[in-house]
């Protein structure tokens, strides 16, 4: 089958072709025509001993929250915890001024406020000169049915001029849902499970974040991704996404022009590229419904300016 990546890659393969000494010309048309495989971005390295993960972003963010700090509603059932932390620079120590800091989370009875224009249990700040930030809220609860709950966590976005925007989720200890979760049971969730403290008669939870240029997609997250994706106007037009050295990587075979594959460069929030391409030429974007289907979109824009767009659903 024939999708927007492929047509693309045709179209800059014959670019390339046509100038003869290809592998003179852009590093794109290097990695398009190559048959090795492609230049791949090493998301493990970060300045200093303070590696922030990230998580998916999920299906209940909303932008555009209001600023305050306390989400605290009379009347309403829920444990009062207060969350706080510093915003640092990659450096792990210089703490970042104005740094723009987004929490939401479910209410005592397991449900998000996707529509009101209270915006409940969500709220935006800004870090002070010292790279403090604190929300006075309640313990979120886990939700789910049967046998399957997600872990009371908190989300949580953070925006820093010169750094890719961080998206994550917090967690806390003794949770017994963490151990059959996928995100939050895996190994770079770790330092995201937090012990609840109690201070001044009441429950407080601290997470301090460093600040990178590039984060990696964590690989729980990329397990949510994977699997067979179909055309939602044509059956036909599959493609597969499986998970290869903790990167995403669209499975190749002899009828997509990817013989060897290829793999998906992170850039945040849920959105890929293929390396050495910005997402204003190309990108992937994957959304999580709220019934836990995944929903692709794959936008390509060509030199003229013109668009294409797909969109495909997860189906196994």
């Amino acid at each position: 089958m024939i999708t927007i990546l492929n047509r693309y890659l045709f179209t800059q393969t014959i670019h390339c072709m046509q100038r003869r000494s290809f592998l003179k010309n852009s590093a794109l048309c290097a990695v398009a025509v190559s048959a090795t495989g492609f230049i791949r971005f090493n998301g493990t390295h970060y300045v200093g001993d303070c590696e922030t993960t990230s998580d998916i972003l999920g299906p209940f963010y909303r932008p555009d929250s209001p600023l305050r700090s306390n989400f605290v509603i009379a009347g309403e059932k829920g444990e009062p915890i207060e969350l706080s932390g510093i915003i640092k620079h990659d450096d792990c120590t210089t703490p970042y001024k104005n740094a723009k800091v987004e929490l939401w989370h479910c209410d005592g009875s397991g449900q998000y406020d996707n529509e009101s224009p209270d915006f409940k249990y969500r709220g935006t700040m800004y870090t002070d000169d010292k790279g403090r930030y604190s929300f006075n809220t309640i313990l979120p609860v886990p939700y789910g049915a049967g046998n399957s709950y997600r872990p009371a966590h908190f989300h949580m976005m953070i925006t820093a001029e010169g750094y890719q925007p961080l998206v994550t989720q917090l967690y806390f200890v003794g949770d017994p849902w963490i151990e059959k979760d996928e995100s939050a049971s895996s190994p770079a969730a770790k330092r995201r499970i937090l012990s609840i403290q109690q201070k001044d008669g009441g429950k407080k939870v601290n997470y301090d974040v460093s600040m990178v240029p590039k984060l990696a997609a964590e690989p729980a997250a990329l397990d949510r991704l994977t699997g067979v994706y179909v055309n939602e106007k044509d059956a036909n037009k599959k493609m597969e996404l499986i998970k290869k050295e903790n990167q995403l990587w669209m499975k190749g075979d002899k009828t997509n022009g990817m013989p060897f594959g290829m793999n998906m460069e992170y850039v945040n929030n849920n959105t890929f590229t293929i390396p050495g391409l910005k997402t204003e030429t190309l990108s992937f974007v994957f959304e999580i419904q709220p019934s836990g289907a995944v929903k692709l979109t794959e936008t390509y824009t060509n030199p003229k300016g013109e668009k294409s767009i797909s969109v495909s659903m997860k189906s196994k």
